[in-house]
């Protein structure tokens, strides 16, 4: 820990905050307001989590924390001490697309692409509990846009005809 005066009499504590992304160690320095999206988006440049609506409503800085779907522009930064962080970087490649983002390609379920990563990570937790069980197919719905988008909304995306 360091201490950093931010004028006046304040003291604003930085912490060095060390966790897995992707599957590889990092480590950033965080303020104590620091948003757990803030540190991927400006400190480690992973910009598939967006800064939308700030408040956990929108669910496009969603990222999976040890499995689990958690807005990041809620979870405070130091909390991610030791903790494994999932996001569509670590999810698939552009040269070997996880099957869930070819399921979004194939069924044109990105729409504008903003809040597509959050979408993506948040079905692919579903799935991943769900692994055993099999989905009532829809005709002309894909299993991709059947999932629960990140502000738990239930998609119904048709492919055009």
């Amino acid at each position: 820990m360091c201490a950093a005066r931010a004028g006046g009499d304040s003291t604003i504590t930085m912490q060095t905050v060390s966790f897995t992304l992707n599957g590889k160690p990092v480590a950033a320095m965080v303020g104590p307001v620091d948003s757990l999206r803030d540190v991927l988006r400006e400190k480690l440049h992973v910009y598939s989590v967006k800064a939308g609506c700030g408040q956990g409503g929108c669910g496009s800085c969603t990222v999976l924390v040890s499995g689990d779907p958690i807005v990041s522009c809620l979870m405070p930064a130091r909390v991610a001490e030791g903790l494994e962080i999932i996001t569509l970087e670590g999810i698939g490649t552009p040269a070997q697309l996880h099957p869930l983002q070819q399921a979004f390609y194939d069924n044109f379920a990105a729409q504008c692409g903003f809040c597509t990563a959050g979408m993506i990570t948040v079905a692919k937790a579903l799935l991943d509990r769900n692994a055993r069980r099999s989905w009532r197919r829809s005709p002309g719905t894909s299993a991709a846009a059947r999932a629960t988008c990140p502000s738990s909304a239930l998609c119904r995306m048709r492919r055009p005809a």
